[in-house]
């Protein structure tokens, strides 16, 4: 990660007239013997930086602390930190480094780049089964802005059954479901949210987001997402699961299942959730060897018929 310390000890220099081996080592969370052999390291690899030595000495930038070693456009300060939002798909150390850089961006990109680090969440599960993907996201980029920039947006919206509206909404966040890209919003209405490849006009107003002094963004994708789920999937078995079993059945059913505590016997409580009972069976059939469905009675009496008809064919 040495090449992430360098470019964070740039923007310092930029940031700052001087800086001392001991702010760098604070800052980037580093000895302070490291810090110096990365000023040294700047220096011999011909950055123009140089050190003053003696009392209230340390190190500064040729020509002044304001030159734009960066290069960053305010736009592309956004996109980098992008990846350090709690979701992204970025590695950790990667998300660290970023979060360190933040801290020495020149001051009229620090705002807009910390907010962008918190306006996306990334959910790879896909709702349902269908292979169809979703029709590009025109106004993604727009979208946004609108959330980085706390702006409200004109939004013009066709809904699954055809119907279209327009209103006026208060951008929170956006989110990656799988293939498709959501909107996160507050309208009159309550908070939203709107399929961003139905969206058919974005303009914003320019008047600001009324923006909750409590919004997470993850926290509030996930009381969302669950919702949804529990509307795709209103069928509910219990069951009780061999320990050597809870990682198949994570694997199969993703979100769709709750692992709860173990029996007196060592197994696990497990709660799976589906279309319907019999749907559930039929998942679960071929699974008798780590799990024992305990109710609803119907899930348990497609599970015999399914057995039976097992029995019949292959006996």
């Amino acid at each position: 990660m040495r090449a992430d310390r360098l470019m964070a000890i740039l923007f310092l220099l930029q940031q700052r007239e001087q800086v001392t081996a001991a702010e760098v080592a604070r800052e980037l969370e580093v000895s302070e013997r490291t810090a110096r052999r990365d000023l040294d390291a700047l220096a011999i690899a011909g950055v123009p930086v140089y050190s003053v030595q003696g009392r209230g000495g340390g190190w500064r930038l040729v020509g002044g602390a304001r030159t734009d070693l960066s290069g960053l456009t305010a736009g592309e300060a956004r996109a980098l930190f992008l990846v350090a939002g709690p979701a992204a798909a970025a590695t950790p150390a990667a998300k660290a480094a970023l979060r360190k850089l933040v801290r020495a961006l020149p001051e009229p990109f620090r705002e807009q780049a910390e907010a962008a680090a918190s306006s996306l969440v990334m959910d790879p599960q896909r709702w349902g089964s269908s292979p169809v993907e979703p029709r590009p996201s025109r106004f993604l980029d727009d979208l946004q802005d609108a959330v980085i920039r706390g702006v409200q947006v004109r939004l013009g919206y066709v809904d699954g059954q055809g119907a279209r509206t327009v209103r006026t909404v208060h951008p929170l966040g956006i989110v990656a479901k799988g293939p498709s890209w959501y909107l996160v919003a507050t309208t009159e209405a309550g908070r939203r949210t709107f399929r961003i490849d139905r969206v058919s006009s974005a303009e914003p107003t320019g008047d600001p987001v009324h923006r909750p002094e409590d919004f997470d963004l993850a926290g509030s994708w996930r009381e969302i997402a669950d919702e949804v789920d529990r509307r795709l999937t209103p069928a509910e078995l219990h069951a009780v699961c061999a320990p050597d079993g809870t990682g198949l059945l994570r694997a199969m059913l993703g979100g769709r299942l709750e692992v709860g505590g173990s029996t007196t016997d060592g197994r696990v409580e497990v709660v799976i959730r589906g279309h319907n009972e019999y749907a559930l069976a039929c998942e679960l059939a071929g699974l008798i060897e780590w799990i024992e469905v305990t109710g609803p009675p119907g899930v348990r009496d497609h599970l015999a018929s399914i057995g039976a008809a097992l029995a019949r064919r292959y006996a």
